[in-house]
């Protein structure tokens, strides 16, 4: 004689047939894509709290197929373009951003300009020499450690001028920014450094040498790097920055008025944190009438970069 329990066993419908039974229909025709949000049940509790929106496929004659509703890409250049539409950019100014979510590995990058450097070549100098020191298998010394203390914490002109020379000038940056992957950098003539020149997504393949994990920095030079950044002389500390949490953030600026024009070139490069969560932003201009104005336009471009993630609906 069947038992209760074996009876209540052979009467169980099937999981799938009972997710099925208790779909919500949203939105559909008697043919074509409806699309309808499930949860499972078993024994009148939920299988998972979780619930999904798929898309039932019904063509006559035809038996509804259940699939997930694929999710439209998000297109990060146009987030950002629309982002910088606002921006104030002077007459004869160019500037150019470009941003990373190292968490999602998402980017986006605003204008593809050619840029002077000016003073953010620096990182790229003492990444150059720190390579260098990794090939030779020794530590940097205590001359370079100062040298490189006062290029990046204070922007010193002639300390930089000083590792320019040491790593080979030129030709050293360059074959540096080749194992860097740095493909749009080219190290400036003679001892102008500070006209060597780059793109914002450049900059922002060097932060990611400094800051990430995959990179030909060792993990002592990267530290050492980031630890320099960090600790910007307080006259400095702009650009980038203005758009983290409190003192959150990693940075080199750089600006530098141009002989001819007497027109500005304003850059700013580093890590930011904002609302707990870290950016990789890289922002260079030209042709600003004044340093102050060439700042603000920077910071705000920042702004608008981060925006892209951090923004309503993300």
């Amino acid at each position: 004689m069947e038992s209760p329990r074996a009876r209540a066993r052979r009467r169980r419908r099937p999981l799938l047939f009972t997710a099925l039974a208790l779909l919500t229909v949203v939105g559909g025709a008697a043919a074509g894509t409806v699309y309808v949000k499930a949860q499972a049940h078993s024994g009148g509790r939920p299988v998972s709290s979780a619930s999904a929106s798929v898309s039932v496929s019904v063509q006559a004659g035809e038996e509804a197929s259940v699939e997930p509703v694929a999710q439209p890409a998000v297109d990060h250049d146009a987030a950002l373009a629309k982002a910088m539409a606002p921006v104030t950019v002077e007459e004869g100014a160019e500037v150019s951003v470009a941003v990373l979510d190292p968490e999602s590995g998402e980017s986006a990058t605003y204008g593809s300009g050619s840029f002077d450097t000016a003073s953010v070549v620096k990182v790229d100098i003492l990444a150059a020499l720190l390579l260098q020191a990794q090939d030779a298998g020794r530590q940097l010394t205590a001359t370079e450690k100062s040298y490189a203390t006062a290029m990046i914490q204070n922007s010193d002109n002639a300390s930089a001028s000083q590792l320019w020379r040491a790593i080979g000038e030129a030709a050293g940056l360059d074959a540096a920014n080749e194992r860097l992957g740095l493909t749009a950098t080219e190290g400036g003539d003679g001892m102008l450094w500070g006209l060597t020149q780059t793109t914002a997504d450049d900059q922002l393949r060097l932060l990611q040498q400094v800051f990430g994990e995959d990179s030909e920095l060792s993990e002592a030079s990267r530290s050492y790097l980031r630890g320099l950044m960090g600790e910007i002389a307080v006259d400095q500390q702009w650009g980038v920055s203005a758009v983290a949490d409190g003192s959150a953030w990693a940075l080199k600026n750089g600006w530098l008025p141009r002989t001819a024009t007497g027109l500005w070139d304003i850059n700013s490069i580093g890590r930011v944190t904002v609302d707990g969560r870290a950016y990789l932003v890289a922002v260079l201009s030209g042709g600003n009438s004044t340093k102050a104005k060439g700042i603000s336009l920077v910071e705000t471009a920042a702004g608008a970069a981060v925006s892209v993630f951090t923004g309503p609906g993300r």
